[in-house]
């Protein structure tokens, strides 16, 4: 339900807003960018409030407001509504609401964190990767702005009154502990040693937080800019929208599969080695982007970036509670989230201008690969776990 605020979705609309309100690529771009900047600097304080009124409440609210951003953009008519209207997407759908439903998985799982996480992996692949290919439908036969109140009346309607009724926050405010454990030698609290509760000011002190945050904005940076201008980059490859929509379709598939694989095997592959893999992958995808030249390579890249996409969800959705623990999680996930934003807003805008300039986006997605590629290298022999934490300064 997060998807009206997914980069994949706004690639769907991109089109329509650029020959509907006579934008131009760059300028679009720009104000994707803007918007997703100004909508980080929220996500310190959703995550404090995550800790402080729990994830049911968090949960509710976001849906609530997500569904409202998404009536307005049926609205927009300027370029001054239509980035509203992307800071409005940005902050709750691709920032808060994904930060809130991730994170209460984190509060009720520790050993078999990967697992479940792996679990809620498959479904929102499988159903996120449905929504471009379902819009691209919708639009043509209801325009774009009745098919943007249609994705905030399923919010209103389905993810509203589901995440009242159904979220619960901490295990311990019913009296339980993390995984089922039935004995208090299993809770994950205080001196018992299944997790190191960091906190934030701590976790903002180790080069293990800046690395895996460092990694996450190149990649959201990157893999942001890219799923923006996808139907752009299919269509100078000569190859239609319609491919390029049905394209995201193994990309959920593979990815759902490959996070439900990677939850598994958390358990016996350090999670550095896997960000590793991810890293690679992207470059590889940013590679292949550039010599997309048939509908059955276009699938294959699909296919490439649903594996990618699908490890490095995984990681990124366990990796600061398995290294910074439960206590404290909303304050450091909402900081990374924050610089991960911002990082993805920095994606769509260079890619835009650089298709405008050079009438090609191969320069600039070669010379991009270079990062994910250098990052996997430092990730791999940086990146482990920090440990326990440091003893508070006096």
């Amino acid at each position: 339900m997060t998807s009206p605020g997914q980069t994949y979705v706004f690639s769907t609309f991109l089109e329509y807003f650029i020959e509907d309100l006579e934008l131009s690529r760059s300028l679009v771009s720009t104000l994707y960018t803007v918007g997703t900047l100004t909508a980080s600097f929220f996500l310190p304080f959703v995550g404090r409030q995550f800790d402080k009124r729990g994830a049911r409440a968090m949960i509710t609210l976001m849906s609530l407001l997500l569904g409202l951003a998404c009536v307005y953009m049926g609205f927009v008519q300027s370029a001054l509504t239509l980035g509203i209207g992307f800071f409005l997407l940005r902050q709750l759908g691709q920032g808060s609401l994904s930060l809130v439903s991730r994170n209460v998985i984190n509060l009720w799982w520790v050993r078999r964190r990967g697992i479940a996480m792996g679990i809620a992996g498959v479904f929102g692949a499988l159903l996120g990767g449905l929504f471009p290919y379902l819009i691209n439908s919708i639009i043509p036969v209801y325009g774009w702005r009745a098919t943007y109140m249609f994705l905030g009346a399923v919010l209103l309607l389905f993810m509203m009154p589901i995440g009242w009724i159904f979220t619960r926050n901490r295990p311990e405010d019913h009296g339980l502990l993390p995984d089922g454990a039935a004995q208090l030698d299993d809770a994950t609290f205080g001196d018992a040693p299944l997790e190191a509760n960091w906190t934030l000011a701590q976790a903002t002190r180790s080069s293990a937080f800046w690395l895996i945050t460092s990694a996450a904005v190149v990649m959201s940076m990157l893999g942001t800019g890219l799923t923006f201008h996808l139907f752009s980059i299919f269509r100078d490859s000569g190859l239609d929208s319609s491919v390029a929509a049905a394209v995201f379709v193994p990309i959920a598939a593979t990815g759902a599969v490959v996070q439900m694989a990677s939850g598994v095997a958390i358990s016996r592959v350090p999670l550095h080695v896997l960000y590793a893999v991810s890293l690679f992958l992207h470059a590889l995808i940013l590679i292949m982007a550039t010599m997309l030249s048939s509908t059955e390579m276009a699938f294959g890249f699909g296919l490439i970036m649903g594996v990618q996409g699908g490890i490095g969800a995984l990681v990124i959705n366990v990796v600061y509670a398995n290294y910074f623990g439960r206590r404290h999680l909303g304050s450091i996930a909402g900081l990374a989230a924050t610089v991960q934003v911002a990082g993805s807003a920095l994606g769509p805008m260079p890619l835009g201008i650089a298709r405008d300039l050079l009438g090609s986006y191969s320069t600039v997605l070669t010379g991009c690969a270079a990062l994910p590629f250098a990052l996997g290298l430092i990730c791999l022999l940086f990146c482990r776990p920090p440990g326990e934490p440091p003893p508070p300064k006096t």
